[in-house]
């Protein structure tokens, strides 16, 4: 039993080794949100800190309320893609993590 309990205990700190890797590799990576067919652009990295804003000039014209539903339209987007990449890069991360009982 206490092979089994060390075991189980180098299995975690493996998951917690990678965890980390892939939280940094996260707050690394940057993805884009769009609205307005692409007008609206936000950028937006792993951490949810926007890096860029790009406005095309055609909407300076605009009314400022129609400005303001496109950017936040673009950051929503930005948001949700930040989200399932996440999600992607933490799920099966440990898979593999055997118990050496059975719950």
């Amino acid at each position: 039993m206490k092979g089994s309990i060390g075991d189980l205990m180098k299995q975690a700190q493996q998951v917690q080794e990678k965890m980390e890797a892939a939280r940094e590799k996260l707050a690394n990576s940057e993805w884009e949100g769009q609205s307005g067919a692409g007008m609206v652009r936000v950028t937006m990295t792993g951490c949810y800190d926007v890096r860029r804003v790009k406005i095309d000039q055609l909407l300076m014209s605009e009314d400022r309320e129609v400005l303001e539903d496109l950017l936040a339209a673009a950051v929503n987007d930005a948001v949700k893609k930040v989200e399932a990449n996440s999600q992607q890069a933490m799920s099966g991360l440990a898979s593999g993590f055997k118990l050496p009982f059975q719950l």
